[in-house]
């Protein structure tokens, strides 16, 4: 790991001007960096965990309030299995290719919002300075008026650094005012493959049970079982990631889809009732 040089700003006993001083934290940082920051953090793997949540969450429960509306109409095991699997594999293609847009636009948005940005600071450099000192007040450095005052001493030595470092104004503009920096860009490629292959996996809780037994009551059983043990499972692991309470977010889950099941049986009999009547 190469050394890396830490400013440190100390104010003397004028408090008027800042000197700027480095020290090397080479091995301090990466102690810290091997102990307790890969410790604390889910690491560079956050990027994507909306498409593992969401791909495994939305196949488990679209998947299974689909099966459970064609039991509810009466349809033979076999017919079910055909409907569960034709619906895991269209939910897979379509969760895959709405990530992998959805993912490629915003990807596209930041950068042409980093090419505005970096011609604002170009032809604009004063005005922008002006919206850099706003963005350094919101992030909890102050205006000041006066040179006793560390705050404003901080902010003149950012500001003329920035003045004079167009290719860092222009990345911590987009940083501060749009949230974007490179290290969290996302791949359209990776985010439509982890929604394909987490649907698949959720959703097969719903294929399998029909797969393997033609008892279609014995099998809407397992696939609610199996289902309900994985939506527990799943909002353990997504509270591990957000360091929330597990038991919430899995009841959150469980109730969501015990609901939206008992909805579609609800349905598909009321269809079947309908279609059947007189």
């Amino acid at each position: 790991m190469p050394e890396i040089e830490l400013p440190i700003i100390n104010v003397d006993q004028s408090r008027s001007k800042v000197s700027m001083h480095t020290q090397t934290l080479s091995g301090k940082i990466k102690s810290f960096y091997n102990e307790t920051y890969k410790e604390r953090s889910i690491g560079e793997s956050r990027e994507y965990w909306r498409d593992i949540i969401l791909g495994v969450n939305d196949g488990l429960v679209s998947n299974f309030l689909l099966v459970a509306g064609v039991y509810g109409s009466k349809l033979n095991s076999e017919s079910i299995l055909l409907t569960a699997t034709a619906g895991m594999i269209a939910g897979a293609i379509s969760m895959a290719a709405g990530e992998y847009v959805a993912t490629k636009t915003q990807e596209e948005v930041n950068k042409s919002e980093t090419a505005l940005e970096a011609k604002a600071v170009k032809e604009r450099k004063k005005e922008q300075l002006i919206f850099l000192s706003d963005l350094l007040t919101k992030i909890g450095i102050p205006d000041a008026d006066s040179p006793e005052d560390e705050a404003f001493n901080v902010r003149n030595v950012l500001l003329e650094y920035y003045e004079n470092n167009d290719d860092a104004h222009v990345k911590i503009n987009v940083a501060l005012a749009f949230g974007d920096v490179e290290e969290t860009e996302r791949s359209p490629w990776t985010a439509g493959a982890l929604s394909f292959l987490f649907f698949v996996i959720g959703s097969s809780t719903s294929v399998i049970p029909f797969a393997v037994t033609s008892n279609k009551d014995t099998a809407i059983f397992a696939a609610f079982i199996a289902t309900m043990v994985l939506i527990l499972l799943a909002g353990g692991i997504k509270t591990w990631a957000t360091r929330g309470v597990w038991w919430v977010s899995a009841i959150e889950n469980l109730s969501i889809t015990a609901g939206g099941g008992g909805i579609a049986y609800g349905i598909g009999l009321a269809f079947d009732n309908y279609i059947h009547r007189g």
